[in-house]
């Protein structure tokens, strides 16, 4: 099976500088199907690499049970911020992706209690089944499935939270071992893992624990999971656990810890693009999320965007198609607007105005700060204090929220921050301006050949606060109190 049996998605990183490929698929609305994403050597363009030749291929799957947002938001890191330099890391980052959307353990019951057997009319019959053929795909080395468990394990009873019963901060084999050509001693490579995690931890409260289900003793309930499936078929896997008491960027930092801990130890070699810190994994999760709609022609910044956009151009004769720059953002229509989703959180309302597209234009050019500069449909752009859009013969220009008395065409116009009207930016930081260029027809309206974001460089509400406060979190990143529901 290739690596795009399951629909690749963008992965760019404007910021970070990754060396990973850009693999870019628009989808049509809604999109929940899962993604995988595959970094490193043995990828769609090797489709026939051997193992022995590429390296060690390691499965991360985040999103099983999908209040879980340390674990999905971890493996979409792995996705979007790494670059794998030796063997290959697959990452199914949103496996059950629209369980996340509704913030729920699963809204056909718990996906991780379906890998035994499972009826073909059960809605999630399909994705079990194509998750299966990845695990069994033969270049797959071993599997890690990431949780968010409650409480704190621990061997022996120390009170309601930190107890056998428990799974928050362990890492789970089935067994102590497997029948594998390679990384068959799962108790070693699950206790070096706790080894390395405990020595990063952040608080000595939060220690790690291997836990052995014995699950071919008996353990129905665990009999029935991801990773037991791949150990009956010669797959070592690993469930590995976050405590849900944690707000979401120190869960997804442990995983991370975890995760890098499998990855030295099968001999992946790898760069991460942020620091391993606190503070470094809440601004890798916030900073940089964006989509670009109808090829490009249109890019929303989602950090800090308000939680309504209007009068966004859509296309009359077709659906909306979009192309999400990171994992777990998509677009879901309501009645009327779509709704932008970047995990389990609603980041904004798209509010549309159906145009005619044209897409004859390329270029754009501006007058910035006294220099000149060419900018292409879709471009964020840079201002320090004012810009002009030069005329375009046979085009119109709308510079969104500034309006001058008689005038339709607004290239040409100096334009500052201050022209603007309050409210007319993308986001909240009133940073972020739009420009539209649209093709003048004769007798019919106006088509939308673009759109430019003008960006002032203001302050970023969420990426101030990754710097200034990185153990606050967001009411969208806090969790319900834990119960005993884990693994």
């Amino acid at each position: 099976m290739k690596c795009i049996a399951a629909v690749i998605i963008c992965l760019l990183l404007s910021v970070t500088g990754s060396a990973a490929a850009a693999q870019c698929v628009s989808r049509t609305a809604p999109a929940l199907d899962f993604t995988l994403h595959c970094l490193g050597t043995d990828t769609p363009a090797a489709a026939n690499a051997t193992a022995s030749a590429s390296g060690p291929t390691l499965l991360i799957v985040g999103g099983i049970q999908g209040d879980e947002p340390g674990g999905f938001n971890a493996a979409s890191l792995v996705a979007s911020h790494y670059t794998i330099t030796r063997g290959s890391v697959w990452v199914v980052p949103d496996l059950n992706f629209p369980s996340i959307i509704k913030r729920s353990r699963g809204i056909h019951g718990d996906m991780n209690r379906k890998f035994a057997r499972l009826p073909r009319r059960d809605p999630e019959f399909d994705t079990v089944a194509r998750i299966k053929s990845i695990i069994l795909d033969p270049r797959v080395d071993a599997v890690l499935n990431l949780h968010d468990g409650s409480g704190f394990y621990r061997p022996q009873w120390e009170d309601a939270q930190r107890n056998p019963n428990r799974w928050g901060q362990s890492v789970i084999i089935d067994q102590s071992d497997i029948k594998a050509q390679r990384f068959s001693n799962l108790e070693l490579l699950a206790r070096n893992a706790v080894d390395h995690v405990n020595s990063e931890l952040l608080d000595t409260a939060h220690r790690y624990y291997l836990k052995n289900t014995h699950t071919s003793m008996g353990d129905r309930e665990m009999e029935k999971t991801l990773t037991y499936f791949a150990i009956l078929h010669g797959k070592p896997a690993f469930g590995i656990e976050a405590s849900k008491q944690f707000p979401t960027h120190i869960r997804a930092y442990y995983h991370l810890q975890i995760l890098e801990s499998f990855m030295r130890q099968m001999g992946i070699q790898f760069r991460r693009h942020f620091p391993l810190t606190k503070g470094g994994v809440y601004a890798a999760i916030e900073r940089d999320v964006a989509m670009r709609l109808y090829d490009g022609r249109i890019t929303l910044p989602l950090d800090d965007i308000r939680r309504a956009v209007n009068y966004v151009p859509m296309r009359k004769d077709r659906p909306v198609t979009f192309s999400p720059l990171r994992p777990l953002v998509t677009l879901l229509p309501q009645s009327g607007s779509f709704d932008v989703y970047y995990g389990n959180r609603r980041l904004t309302a798209i509010r549309p105005q159906y145009f005619d597209f044209d897409d004859t234009l390329h270029s754009v050019t501006l007058d910035i700060d006294g220099r000149t500069v060419a900018a292409s449909p879709g471009d964020i752009v840079s201002v320090n204090k004012v810009f002009a859009v030069r005329p375009l013969a046979g085009y119109r220009v709308n510079v969104i929220g500034m309006t001058r008395d008689g005038v339709d065409d607004e290239a040409g116009l100096a334009v500052r921050r201050e022209d603007f009207m309050p409210g007319f930016s993308l986001d909240t930081g009133e940073s972020l301006y739009r420009v539209e260029v649209y093709r003048l027809r004769q007798g019919r309206d106006d088509a939308f050949a673009g759109m430019l974001i003008m960006n002032f460089g203001g302050p970023q509400s969420r990426q101030q606060l990754a710097m200034e406060a990185p153990d606050a979190m967001n009411a969208a990143g806090t969790e319900k109190k834990a119960d005993q529901a884990g693994r």
